[in-house]
């Protein structure tokens, strides 16, 4: 089970309702998107802002605050270009709390400034916690020593896979990505495997699906 909704302070919380047209304006929408945040999400809230005053941990040049936004979906599934879209809007580190008939389930992608350009953020691949009971007993906000310590730690508790002892972020991302890769060419593979009626290209096959297993394997290990 991974991502295991947080408690917050009292201090932090905020409460704010986030318009969808101010989504929009940040940044071309197609229709396609549009029709999404309509059929998809009911409700954006600003919930809570994590801050050196509502934290007590200084804040760092990578991250000055981070931000909880609260979204209710009126469905259970949700496209994450909906969460690439309020990610752009919001130009700082963001998790979110994803809210469905009483379960909650938390979501973020890394966010990071960019190298080139301090003004602009790079965003990752997004990743989902899973589903959890509203009432469900939270988990106190990890031990850090400054907000970018927090933000990793809280994006490290979303990742279906555990840090490695001393792994860095950069390091634990790459691994996560790399199996993800592979796990769609697994699947790839077992839907040609499933098609393939001549014996020699099934052996093929095999031998290629026994790589990628392995490959799996050891970045899980």
């Amino acid at each position: 089970m991974t991502g295991v909704p947080y408690r917050y302070p009292a201090k932090a919380a905020f409460g704010r309702v986030i318009p969808k047209n101010r989504i929009y304006e940040h940044g071309p929408l197609g229709k396609a998107l549009r029709e999404r945040f309509v059929a998809q999400v009911d409700r954006i809230t600003w919930a809570c802002k994590l801050a050196p005053e509502t934290t007590n941990l200084p804040e760092t040049q990578g991250v000055q605050e981070i931000q909880i936004i609260e979204l209710t979906q009126r469905g259970k599934d949700l496209d994450t270009s909906v969460l690439l879209a309020i990610d752009r809007a919001i130009p700082k580190p963001t998790l979110f709390h994803l809210r469905y008939r009483g379960q909650v389930r938390m979501a973020a992608a890394y966010k990071r400034p960019s190298e080139a350009d301090r003004s602009k953020w790079v965003i990752g691949e997004h990743y989902l916690g899973d589903w959890y009971p509203e009432k469900v007993d939270r988990q106190a906000l990890p031990i850090a020593l400054d907000l970018q310590g927090l933000y990793e730690q809280m994006f490290r508790g979303v990742l279906p896979q555990p840090a490695r002892p001393g792994e860095s972020i950069a390091a634990h991302l790459e691994r996560v990505e790399a199996i993800r890769r592979h796990e769609r060419e697994r699947a790839k593979l077992d839907a040609q495997l499933q098609r393939e009626r001549q014996f020699n290209r099934k052996v093929a096959l095999n031998a290629q699906l026994r790589t990628v297993n392995q490959q799996i394997e050891a970045l899980t290990a």
